[in-house]
């Protein structure tokens, strides 16, 4: 399984360095670094015994951030990778052997990538398409203190193509509206999962299983960009929201189906831009 997603990925990337023309160009190189204020939640689907006793979770506000790059290749086409990182959690009610109440804390590390390749249809609109990759950290332990020892693990990793269009449209020589749509879908190589534990008995030899699942979304972004010419910088401020489904193929652990996940909040970008 891991082989086959490695060869779609590459697969992907393989068809996007196709697609761009081979004649050498003077290249425009933008770099810089971008940040995301994004509240969160999530709504698990889960069969009728379920040990849920809450299905939908809102996670407290967090910043992603990472470094966006672009590479105008000609006056067509142009290639751009996007990176974010963030940390958040978030507290899950659960039913106890004895049918009362208990807490589980999810830590969760997100990674989040894209990298497409971009064609000027006209002045306006961009058509791209590229690669996505998602990928979870995720450990869950008791929200009490007195039972640290109780945890689990999971690695959660996807990948696929994404395809989308991008519009700019200029209100003075230096001040823009940016706004994109796009969707994609991704495969996995299987949710890594290691219980020690928590879900199993304490004293339980520990727990590890891989479950295949799919994930498959859309993000939209709407902002405000300033071009400051002197040091040939852009400053953008806007609005992203992603919402994406984790569809496993089973998950008999926890008794999930499938996850609708959703981020939103307000982006800020600042990026430099140079010749080679």
């Amino acid at each position: 399984m891991k082989k086959l997603l490695l060869h779609k990925f590459l697969y992907i990337i393989c068809i996007t360095g196709i697609i761009i023309p081979c004649k050498v160009y003077a290249m425009d190189i933008t770099v810089g670094a971008t940040a995301w204020y994004a509240w969160g939640s999530r709504y698990e689907n889960t069969q009728d015994y379920s040990i849920r006793k809450n299905n939908n979770y809102a996670f407290d506000p967090t910043f992603l951030y990472g470094p966006a790059i672009s590479v105008k290749l000609n006056d067509d086409f142009n290639l751009t990778f996007v990176y974010l990182y963030s940390k958040f959690n978030y507290i899950e009610n659960l039913y106890g052997d004895d049918g009362g109440d208990y807490f589980v804390k999810s830590n969760i590390k997100r990674s989040d990538s894209d990298l497409t390749i971009n064609y000027r249809l006209n002045n306006y609109l961009k058509l791209f398409v590229g690669a996505k990759y998602l990928g979870y950290e995720i450990k869950l332990s008791y929200d009490d203190p007195n039972d640290e020892h109780l945890y689990s693990n999971s690695k959660h990793n996807s990948f696929g193509p994404g395809l989308g269009l991008n519009c700019t449209y200029p209100i003075t020589n230096n001040i823009f509206i940016l706004a994109t749509v796009s969707g994609f879908y991704l495969w996995s190589a299987g949710e890594k999962f290691e219980d020690y534990g928590l879900y199993s008995h304490k004293y339980a030899k520990p727990v590890r299983m891989t479950i295949g699942y799919n994930e498959y979304g859309i993000n939209t972004n709407v902002s405000v960009a300033y071009y400051i010419a002197p040091i040939s910088t852009v400053i953008s401020l806007g609005f992203r929201f992603q919402y994406f489904i984790t569809d496993y193929d089973e998950y008999e652990a926890f008794y999930i189906d499938n996850i609708k996940n959703q981020f939103y909040g307000i982006t800020l970008t600042a990026t430099y831009s140079f010749g080679l």
